[in-house]
């Protein structure tokens, strides 16, 4: 009888769909806006020549800039292969597979709901309300049994920053019952909005970082958790002997310094300057139903013809992220920030697009 390799596997990863990433989504574009990086390469260079040594577990120059930065303190602070891996830590060191479970407020970041079935813990969702803001009531009614609640603010794919006073009341409800997971993958584009100063306030609140998009740095893969202490205690438990590769400890040391922040502001105020001007020449075509606010590097669109412009864009080299598949999000795409030169040639395509794209006077 022959070996079926697939019957061997579990049953939830048989099952599995897999996180669309931009990459695995494919394309043959010159206009990357779909997987809010930053558009051009930083000039960090490696400095350190110990590849024949294994790594530090927590490199220390890169836990004491970045808690100095993030106005923590180093025991706080967790380095991992990105904020992906802390999102799946957490599940792994305080969910009972087929016990516990985890909660989010779609439409959201994706990598939550494929971590916990990853790991066969279940996932439970409550929509957000139509201003994409949470439901307090309805998460209430829905924590028995939840040890963690992903909240991604400013949330990806909307934009929009959570209400701070709805997550003072989220964490007053989970006193003592679940952790709250603040996703902060985009904080550097609105910083006077993050949680890492409520820690001290709140032990069960956890924030996770990362260097892939203010920083320039997604293809380091370096992301960061900051907690109380205890609760990083026990994530270095769970996590791998050695997270962090030499090169990628040695690049974020660099992007940490005085220098490489002041070179991550200068970015955030390109971006931000872009954003405010694709956002106000989106809302002069007539194939543009609604143009939503963002604190972020991107912007989320409703078109007239979502899949047409996708695909004709698409077809052009220029690639988007297609929403239409999220909740509330029906004929929604999502726009990375690029340069300026890619922002226009973005207008550019769209206003050539056959009698979908003309031009709407603004009054």
């Amino acid at each position: 009888m022959s070996l079926n390799i697939a019957e061997l596997a579990r049953a939830n990863v048989r099952a599995l769909t897999p996180y669309q990433s931009a990459r695995r989504l494919g394309g043959n574009g010159d206009v990357w806006l779909n997987a809010n990086e930053y558009p051009l390469p930083v000039p960090f260079e490696m400095s350190q020549n110990t590849l024949n040594r294994y790594p530090e577990c927590q490199p220390e120059q890169v836990i004491r800039r970045y808690a100095a930065y993030a106005g923590v303190t180093p025991d706080q602070v967790l380095v991992s292969r990105g904020a992906d891996e802390g999102i799946e830590l957490l599940i792994r060191a305080f969910c009972e597979p087929g016990q516990d479970a985890i909660l989010f407020c779609p439409p959201t970041y994706g990598m939550y709901s494929v971590s916990a079935e990853t790991i066969g813990v279940e996932y439970r969702t409550v929509p957000a309300l139509d201003n994409w803001q949470l439901n307090l009531p309805a998460i209430a009614a829905a924590l028995d049994g939840v040890k963690l609640v992903y909240m991604c603010s400013p949330n990806n794919p909307t934009g929009n920053l959570i209400d701070p006073e709805a997550i003072r009341q989220l964490l007053e409800m989970t006193r003592g019952k679940a952790l709250v997971v603040a996703d902060e993958a985009y904080i550097e584009f609105c910083p006077q909005a993050t949680l890492a100063g409520w820690i001290a306030e709140y032990p069960h609140l956890v924030v996770l970082r990362t260097l892939s998009k203010a920083f320039a740095l997604a293809g380091l893969r370096c992301g960061f958790t900051l907690a109380n202490a205890a609760v990083i205690e026990l994530l270095l438990k769970v996590i791998a002997p050695y997270p962090l590769s030499t090169p990628v400890a040695d690049i974020a040391a660099q992007a940490l310094s005085d220098d490489g922040i002041a070179l991550m502001r200068q970015h955030v105020v390109e971006l931000n300057a872009n954003r405010a001007w694709l956002a106000t020449a989106l809302t002069r075509l007539s194939c543009v139903e609604q143009v939503f606010p963002s604190e972020t590097n991107y912007i989320l669109v409703r078109f007239t013809d979502s899949p047409t412009i996708f695909k004709s864009l698409w077809d052009q080299g220029i690639i988007l992220r297609d929403q239409n598949k999220n909740p509330g999000l029906a004929g929604c795409l999502r726009i990375s920030i690029g340069t300026r030169n890619e922002c226009e040639r973005l207008i550019a395509a769209l206003q050539a697009l056959p009698g979908a794209a003309g031009i709407v006077e603004q009054a």
